[in-house]
């Protein structure tokens, strides 16, 4: 399974976003109402600059204290985050995120520009849909269907 095949089947492909001088209050306000785990921060809307997650959040936090909810996002988030396109394998994207660390990923074009993001989650339950598809079959195959 690709990419492109994963976005269309998230009910939502829009990415949230966020500007680099936006504070890591207004980013908490956004992940909550949105009920999300990360936003992309972007100055243009397009270009990913870095994502800021909840566990960026959580670990300023607690190194911190509240003081800061006052920093920019571009102080806390993880810049020149790891990208991919419409057309790499869920397989491989899957594997970059588990070696990585990481649960979200910005979808890029040829331009570098946001196309949509796609989470961990969102490659799992693709997975797990294509395998009990393939189960289905082989069944469907073995009683002589």
């Amino acid at each position: 399974m690709q990419v492109h095949q994963i976005l269309k089947l998230k009910h939502n492909d829009g990415v949230i976003t966020l500007k680099p001088d936006q504070s890591i209050s207004d980013a908490a306000r956004l992940l909550e109402e949105n009920r999300i785990g990360s936003v992309v921060v972007t100055e243009d809307g397009t270009t990913p600059l870095g994502i800021l997650s909840e566990r960026d959040i959580v670990f300023a936090l607690a190194k911190q204290g509240a003081v800061c909810l006052e920093q920019k996002a571009s102080d806390l988030m993880t810049a020149d985050p790891v990208t991919c396109t419409r057309h790499d394998r869920a397989d491989d994207i899957l594997r970059q995120m588990t070696e990585g660390r990481f649960r979200h990923m910005p979808v890029v074009n040829d331009k570098n520009q946001m196309v949509g993001l796609i989470t961990q989650g969102d490659v799992v339950k693709a997975r797990l849909s294509e395998l009990s598809m393939e189960k289905e079959a082989l069944e469907s195959m073995i009683m002589g269907l």
